[in-house]
């Protein structure tokens, strides 16, 4: 057993002293620290017998957390967590704490400085090395023999900074194992002989500590980039080949964050494997293919769309993952203000008529179709959807898949859909003026028809209906109503601060308001959490249009699409800026990212 300079006794004087614990608080652990030292201990038998979790030391901290205990912090009431224990221990000894992002770190210096077997015994890994010094994360950073074992070996000076136990050694399961994995990979693959996997639709993910030791290493290596995808709520991965290598890349609330770098040999490798997991033509590779695999994590099921394609040095993957729990929301929780809520719930009491939904890609349309179909979804209806692709395979529902190569296609499989005895229709995008005519056939036939169209606002929806051939009686006879969209970045609540900007600010910033006096807004400093972006989540910014009488005379004119919209907002429609807006006032979200999302004219 590791002994440390770092006792129980003296964490429990720390939080003492620091309000964090009361002083029954502190006497009841010290009291009962041997006898849940023992529980412990016997959980953690069953554990490594089971094989769900690997062989660390039982650490005050532990002992600590699991006596349950709360404690007083803003005069709030909280569980003491790990986390709480070790960033108080760290202030208190006067050392810096850090809650370890792997996004932010070297795959190299975590895993090429000290070894696996030491990290573990030690429960201390590199993270980073700055002019000239290692920084290590550790659970004791009084342990002065580790520290000058660490510096023998690395050569360099040490700066201990203090983790949790569970952030090390989920970095050291995460980064040691990938490492590993890609290192036997590149050695294996020098060979040409070599198993790339079985053809697999439906993948059950193993536990980290399962696939350490019993897989291919290819296998292990796309296992860790799903397992480290959903733990960081990535929506899709990027595979990329380089000259000389492969880059891993992920897209978290929007933004793409570099994560991996692999040999070039082992980026090939990891292509085919995923290629066969989703059931694509391992040999071909000048084509674009698409394809799908379901994920079992747990107790949580993924569906990820794959799409590959050739470029410049290699193949390009992209990975796009789709959460049920996203894509499925209520739709109080999509972001609607509650005027455009009750506008909403309106469109969806209609039993026909075309609800459109508008915005660029990547803006959550098929989030709100989605959301809308579960809402109107009941045993005493027919929901059936065209889809290229279908994004998330849902079994209320009769979901088609587009396939040009049969011709199945959205015109063509609407006249056959008719016969099905459909209520609610949902066309995956109205691309043409066939897919137009058979959905406004559909509507005129006693069918509610979703769908969406690829403008900018919601008023322009309607003049590219007539574009692709639509007669505008036609429009207007079937048209309930109109939604535009994007999302916008959240101001992280784990490190919002608060700041004054005026009306005129507001205005030199690009941001038209109609009054003058100082406004308290909302913006994120950067933490741990939010990974120093000052933003955590997306929500919907929308734009909804209501079919009124007099929009639909202005259709029946073939008016311009301003006109139509300057009648909605007369109605009480607020476009895409005032709503973003709204959303600056109250703390929301950020100006930059209103400017982001919207332009001044919507």
């Amino acid at each position: 057993m590791v002994k440390h300079g770092l006792h129980i006794s003296q964490i429990c004087d720390i939080l003492l002293q620091r309000g964090i614990i009361s002083e029954e608080q502190r006497q009841l652990i010290l009291t009962e620290q041997d006898a849940q030292r023992k529980k412990l201990e016997k959980i953690y038998e069953i554990s490594e017998q089971t094989g769900s979790t690997a062989s660390y030391e039982i650490l005050p901290s532990d002992i600590i957390v699991s006596l349950n205990l709360t404690c007083h912090e803003n005069g709030l009431e909280e569980i003491l967590t790990e986390e709480k224990i070790m960033r108080e221990v760290a202030e208190g000894l006067g050392f810096a704490f850090k809650k370890i992002d792997p996004l932010e770190l070297d795959l190299d210096v975590v895993t090429k400085t000290i070894p696996k077997n030491f990290a573990i015994k030690n429960l201390a890994v590199p993270i980073a090395i700055e002019n000239g010094e290692l920084k290590v994360a550790m659970v004791d950073p009084l342990n002065d023999e580790l520290l000058h074992d660490i510096k023998r070996v690395s050569n360099l000076k040490i700066t201990p900074v203090v983790s949790t136990k569970s952030d090390i050694v989920k970095l050291i399961r995460e980064f040691y194992g990938f490492k590993r994995s890609i290192v036997l990979a590149e050695q294996e693959l020098v060979s040409p002989l070599v198993d790339l996997g079985n053809l697999e639709q439906y993948a059950k993910l193993k536990s980290v500590t399962e696939i350490e030791s019993t897989d291919k290493h290819i296998k292990n290596a796309v296992e860790y980039l799903f397992h480290y995808a959903l733990e960081q709520r990535a929506s899709d991965i990027h595979i990329e080949p380089k000259r000389d290598s492969g880059l891993v890349r992920m897209r978290i609330d929007g933004i793409l964050h570099n994560t991996y770098s692999m040999p070039r040999v082992v980026h090939n490798a990891v292509i085919s494997r995923i290629k066969a997991l989703s059931r694509l033509n391992i040999a071909e590779k000048r084509r674009p293919q698409d394809g799908r695999l379901k994920l079992q994590r747990q107790d949580q099921d993924a569906e990820i769309r794959v799409s590959t394609i050739p470029v410049a040095f290699g193949e390009k993957a992209v990975l796009r993952i789709l959460n049920s729990s996203i894509l499925f929301q209520n739709l109080e929780e999509l972001g609607l203000s509650p005027y455009d809520l009750i506008q909403f719930h309106n469109f969806l009491e209609h039993t026909h008529g075309i609800i459109l939904v508008t915005g660029p890609t990547g803006s959550g349309k098929t989030t709100t179709l989605y959301s809308a179909l579960r809402f109107l979804s009941s045993p005493e209806k027919n929901i059936t959807t065209v889809e290229d692709p279908i994004e998330m395979v849902c079994e209320d529902f009769n979901q088609i898949a587009v396939q040009s190569a049969i011709d199945i296609t959205f015109s063509t499989i609407l006249r056959n859909i008719l016969r099905q005895d459909p209520d609610i229709i949902m066309i995956g995008e109205i691309r043409d003026h066939e897919t137009a005519q058979h959905a406004i056939q559909a509507a005129l036939t006693g069918h509610l028809v979703l769908s969406t169209l690829h403008t900018n606002d919601a008023a322009s929806s309607i003049t590219r209906l007539i574009e692709l051939g639509v007669e505008p009686f036609l429009i207007s006879t079937t048209l309930i109503g109109i939604i535009a969209q994007r999302l916008v970045r959240i101001v992280c609540p784990h490190c919002e601060e608060t700041y004054a900007l005026s009306g005129a600010d507001l205005w030199r910033l690009g941001i038209d308001v109609s009054f003058k006096h100082e406004v308290q807004l909302k913006r994120g400093k950067g933490c741990r959490v939010c990974r120093q972006t000052g933003h955590l989540g997306r929500q919907g910014t929308f734009e909804v249009l209501t079919v009124t009488e007099d929009i639909r005379k202005l259709i029946d004119q073939k008016g311009a699409a301003e006109a139509i919209k300057k009648s909605a907002c007369q109605q009480g429609m607020k476009t895409l800026r005032e709503n973003a807006v709204a959303k600056l006032l109250k703390g929301i979200t950020t100006h930059h990212e209103v400017l982001r999302c919207t332009t001044k004219e919507s």
